[in-house]
């Protein structure tokens, strides 16, 4: 396909067509040519994608595909598709599926053999990872954390040590119990990245130790508001970290050798500091009250 032509509409397609998330202007030629062209567009909000639509002269039909309603509304779509319409599947802003409608349609498109075909454009959590100054080769997206706090604090502690960069979106009257309790589990000193109202005129992107951005948004209110998205950096384990196999081993040498030569045979067989693996050592002579037989 040559860069720019007008999309050639097929009948009996879904497009999944996502649309700006805030600067009208990112949506792209190929979106616009597809909204202009298909038989009928299934939107989120059908006054929200009317505003898109009336910027840039666009008449489609509409209609409406809400999450409470894409279960009965399935049929339809699946009878109309069979037909041998195209339609457009949009949400109110950024991609679809990704925490709005259309998952079901196009699981239930794909069951049926009817062609699904997706169209690259706005994500919220792609554009603040691009932003974000933390790790971006691996990461993944969490959505929403769950309303209540235990669900929340048993889901941030079976992420804990994900090494990868998470993604969360969270909404303005939830982010500080959020931040609390990513405290409570992660520690105030994991980095993490608030991107707030991307794309549009208040846009900021701000990070710090999570110890240090919860008093920095408690300060003024207005670093709380709009749509968010928090970019946390990964675990990664501390460079004196010693895993269990490793203090097995300093165990059983210290029963054969003195500290400090356990300590070097074992960090040269699990690949740790030796110095480390020292203090450990004393340490647990000292809580155990332990003599060794050899001289320090």
């Amino acid at each position: 396909m040559k860069p720019y032509q007008q999309e050639n509409i097929s009948a009996s397609t879904l497009y999944v067509v996502p649309s700006p998330i805030g600067n009208l202007e990112d949506i792209t030629l190929r979106a616009l040519s597809v909204l202009r062209n298909v038989d009928l567009i299934a939107a989120e909000d059908t006054r929200h994608t009317g505003f898109l639509l009336q910027h840039f002269a666009i008449k489609s039909r509409l209609f409406s595909l809400r999450d409470y309603n894409e279960q009965e509304k399935l049929g339809a779509l699946l009878k109309r598709l069979g037909y041998g319409e195209s339609i457009a599947l949009v949400s109110d802003a950024g991609t679809p599926l990704i925490n709005d409608p259309g998952y079901h349609l196009v699981r239930r498109c794909r069951e049926a053999g009817i062609v699904v075909v997706p169209l690259p454009g706005a994500c919220a959590a792609i554009t603040a990872l691009s932003a974000a100054g933390l790790p971006s080769n691996r990461f993944c997206y969490e959505g929403f954390l769950p309303v209540k706090r235990k669900a929340r604090l048993d889901c941030l502690e079976s992420l804990e040590k994900e090494s990868r960069t998470l993604i969360f979106y969270e909404s303005t009257h939830r982010l500080l119990v959020t931040l609390e309790d990513m405290i409570t589990i992660f520690g105030r000193l994991r980095h993490i990245v608030l991107a707030r109202e991307l794309t549009k005129i208040w846009e900021s992107i701000y990070g710090a130790p999570l110890g240090e951005l919860l008093p920095w948004i408690q300060k003024d209110k207005m670093r709380r508001r709009g749509e968010i998205v928090l970019i946390v950096e990964g675990y990664s384990m501390p460079a004196d970290f010693m895993s269990p196999k490793a203090l097995h081993t300093l165990s059983l040498l210290l029963f054969e050798f003195p500290i400090k030569k356990a300590a070097a045979l074992t960090a040269k067989i699990h690949g740790i500091k030796k110095n480390a693996l020292y203090r450990y050592a004393l340490e647990h002579q000292r809580k155990h009250n332990l003599v060794s037989k050899f001289t320090l």
